[in-house]
């Protein structure tokens, strides 16, 4: 198809059907995006991330609102559907336009009888929002799947509700200055003369967050490595690690490399940084990273949970591992979660990051410290890993962590995501003691 043609309702219905199905939506956001004209282009993001941020509550509404439900393939019908009840409920666009463009954009799918369901689906959900949304369930209000809103609940039951606001709403952009060019305050000046509003991160050193996002060619010096688009929370790693000049580092699952980067702005002596990843693309994007920054790390391909393939036997003084997980620290960034995540992924992981932890604790040095981080809010991806792993290693240290960030926990720290801040992250800290 060619370029320019679909309208931006109808794309993004595309979008959200095949993201429904399993695909990737950072993927497939792209893909149709090619097909919009370019002035269409914010409002169709708008509509594929805001639509799969609140898919569960919007799915539910619109099962309310259908007298039966949609045949397999007429699930395109269905994703424009839920667009219209989006655009009425949580966007600014005039009722009649957002019933009219919706009604239009079945044309697309040359499906005629579509227009007049949409039509009478969009109107009654207009008269009928109030009576429809008492019927919905907790988990359906909160836009959440009923799995990760009974987790949340049972093990947040002080912060649950925070945390599913702060996951519905679009995140905030923030960078890491590199202090190597410019202080923090030197920038943010620099961010003012070239018209961004932003203000200095909370907890990061080097964090600031930005009022409005902006694409990267817009930062100053972006290109030179003066600074690097990353959250508050996984900022705070390069500090807890404690790294001195000399040291053999092992930055663990290191894909995209952020947090590589900042390990070598923070302590740009190291003998020897790591970077190892399972999967060689990812890694090239780590090498970019890197000369961006005009910065030097050996990039490893190779499992973390199988060390013998790849460490060549010299232990680490200090290592970084940021386990794979669930991500349901960074649903607001990657809405799809909600979709594609399940309950049984949770023990699955849980088990992998507890597998390697192990693996990996017989290169770490005596003496030397274990950061481990996780973008999850699920204690059983974070604190019970940890706990089961320091009752049965022997020489392993928890080091509690005494921040202004977070919650304490019995292992490590808790960081539940922000409306105006940072992620949800977890770190813990371990020590490995003579025993």
């Amino acid at each position: 198809m060619s370029k320019n043609v679909i309208d931006c309702r109808a794309a993004a219905a595309r979008c959200l059907l095949t993201v429904s199905n399993g695909s990737s939506l950072s993927q497939q956001i792209l893909i149709f995006e090619d097909q919009v004209k370019e002035r269409d282009q914010a409002l169709y993001r708008q509509l594929c991330y805001g639509a799969i941020r609140l898919y569960p509550k919007l799915e539910a509404i619109a099962k309310q609102l259908l007298a039966k439900p949609m045949k397999e393939k007429d699930r395109d019908i269905f994703m424009l559907i839920l667009l219209g009840i989006y655009q009425l409920s949580e966007l600014r666009i005039p009722d009649h336009a957002a019933v009219n463009a919706t009604v239009a954009a079945s044309r697309t799918f040359k499906k005629t009888w579509a227009k007049g369901l949409i039509n009478g689906v969009l109107r009654n959900w207009q008269r009928q929002s109030e009576s429809i949304l008492q019927k919905l369930s907790d988990a359906e209000m909160a836009a959440h799947p009923q799995w990760l809103h009974k987790q949340l609940k049972q093990s947040w039951p002080k912060h649950f509700q925070l945390i599913e606001a702060a996951n519905n709403e679009h995140p905030p952009f923030c960078i890491r200055i590199n202090p190597h060019h410019h202080t923090r305050q030197q920038y943010l000046q620099l961010l003012t003369e070239h018209e961004l509003n932003a203000s200095a991160c909370e907890f990061a050193e080097e964090g600031i967050r930005l009022e409005q996002a902006t694409s990267v060619d817009k930062l100053p010096g972006f290109e030179q490595g003066w600074a690097s688009v990353q959250d508050e929370a996984p900022q705070l790693s390069a500090k807890l690690l404690d790294l001195k000049a000399g040291q053999r580092v092992l930055d663990a699952c290191c894909a995209p490399g952020g947090k590589t980067g900042h390990l070598l702005e923070t302590e740009p002596k190291l003998e020897e940084l790591i970077a190892l990843d399972i999967d060689e693309h990812r890694l090239e994007r780590v090498q970019q990273n890197l000369d961006r920054l005009q910065l030097t790390a050996t990039l490893l391909q190779g499992d973390a949970a199988s060390p013998e393939s790849w460490w060549d036997g010299k232990h680490f003084d200090r290592i970084l591992l940021d386990a794979p997980c669930s991500a349901t620290g960074v649903i607001r960034r990657n809405p799809d979660i909600k979709l594609h995540r399940t309950a049984a992924d949770i023990t699955q992981l849980s088990q992998l990051q507890l597998s390697i932890l192990q693996a990996l604790w017989p290169t770490l040095k005596q003496g030397g410290l274990l950061l481990y981080a996780t973008c999850s809010v699920l204690p059983t991806e974070n604190e019970q890993v940890i706990q089961q792993f320091c009752q049965h290693q022997e020489g392993a240290e928890h080091v509690p962590i005494n921040a202004s960030w977070g919650i304490t926990r019995d292992y490590g720290r808790q960081l539940f995501p922000q409306l105006e801040g940072h992620d949800g992250f977890y770190y813990a800290l371990l020590k490995k003691v003579h025993y």
